[in-house]
């Protein structure tokens, strides 16, 4: 069935040697002053959140969970309550899911280019990881073609990310559909990281949670609202899902941060107000990269719906690793280098920060391509 071949089981790392190269990266890095590495959206205060000082407490019950929380992620996104478990971000969700579905020697199916935390999460648990291609030639899209070539019967999790990290292509419906029938083909789940859905200028999505219990949505306040101090994650599943990865909840930290949870909760009952700040910032943020994108003839990208990534390449440059580094010594520039997401001769520029900061970030890059 697969034509796809596994990462190699040679010098495998063992548990304790997993590690995201990419994370460790983005929390050790020097930072330059022009900087489009990080892709949250620009933090919240606490004047862009109404209620956030009356909402403070230490305390209260949330042993299974902040009732009123599960209830208001399941009302913003029409699911029942028992189909939401709360997790620390989207990063937490992913490795909550992982930690309830996978046991060792496990396929898990991972798309290319993507976000490595992904990979590393499954490694942990024991899974064998096969990747198929999201290419640039395709505009990134998720083609089902690609991941049945993956497929195998061991497959028991397919991991992928909508809107994509890195390209900010934004999976179609078809395509989603498709992939859920592949999952259930073989007995898999299909796991979709939404964590940059709700900054995409896309209202035809919906997670993806909700077309079949195949799928389990993650998402977070994190990226798209500015309120990644919060650290408010959750999973969206199939109850009987939903219940086992509570369980594994239940082994990682037991209970959520309650003084968190009742600012997340102030955050839902505002919703509508954060994602149009959120909008506002990425529209005029993404018409500035935009507009230097097309100026420059040196340069390809994809272009898919306003939000907070894009991954263009310079053209001719195998790797553009080396230039990444240049920009940043020589021009105090900052991007996220393309071999973090295994497709080196791209960059990743995120577009959620200070407008001041990205269009001198801008400015300074089109300095150092004429240069170069």
């Amino acid at each position: 069935m697969s034509t796809t071949a596994p990462e190699s089981t040679e010098n495998k790392p063992s548990r304790r040697e997993v590690t995201a190269p990419y994370m460790r990266w983005a929390k050790t890095h020097r930072r330059a002053t022009w900087d489009m590495t990080g892709s949250n959206l620009l933090a919240c205060t606490l004047d862009d959140l109404p209620e956030a000082r009356d909402a403070l407490e230490l305390a209260g019950d949330n042993d299974n969970g902040y009732r009123p929380l599960l209830e208001a992620i399941g009302a913003r996104y029409r699911v029942s309550p028992d189909m939401v478990t709360t997790a620390a971000g989207t990063s937490g969700a992913n490795f909550l899911v992982a930690a309830a579905l996978l046991e060792p020697g496990d396929d898990v199916l991972v798309e290319r280019p993507g976000y490595d935390p992904l990979m590393a999460i499954a490694r942990l648990f024991g899974a064998t990881i096969r990747r198929f291609e999201r290419r640039f030639e395709n505009d990134f899209a998720l083609d089902p073609d690609e991941l049945r070539s993956a497929l195998t019967p061991r497959t028991r999790l397919i991991v992928l990310t909508s809107a994509h990290n890195p390209s900010g292509v934004v999976a179609s419906s078809d395509a989603l559909d498709a992939v859920g029938r592949l999952a259930e083909s073989v007995g898999a789940r299909v796991l979709v990281d939404e964590v940059y859905l709700d900054a995409a200028f896309d209202s035809s999505t919906r997670p993806a949670a909700t077309r079949s219990p195949v799928f389990i949505t993650t998402n977070s306040l994190t990226k798209a609202y500015g309120l990644a101090g919060l650290r408010c994650g959750w999973v969206i599943a199939a109850p009987e899902v939903a219940a086992r990865v509570a369980r594994m909840h239940d082994l990682v930290d037991a209970i959520g941060a309650f003084p968190a949870e009742r600012l997340a909760l102030a955050a839902f009952r505002h919703l509508d107000r954060l994602a149009a700040r959120a909008h506002a910032h990425i529209e005029r943020n993404g018409r500035l990269v935009r507009d230097f994108l097309r100026s420059r003839a040196d340069l390809e990208w994809v272009d898919g719906p306003l939000g907070l990534v894009l991954f263009p390449r310079v053209r001719g440059v195998e790797d553009a690793s080396p230039l990444v580094e240049r920009w940043f010594e020589r021009h105090d520039v900052g991007v996220v280098a393309g071999r973090f997401f295994d497709l080196p001769a791209h960059f990743r520029i995120a577009m959620g920060g200070r407008t001041e900061v990205i269009a001198g970030a801008l400015e300074r890059l089109g300095r150092a391509l004429d240069e170069a």
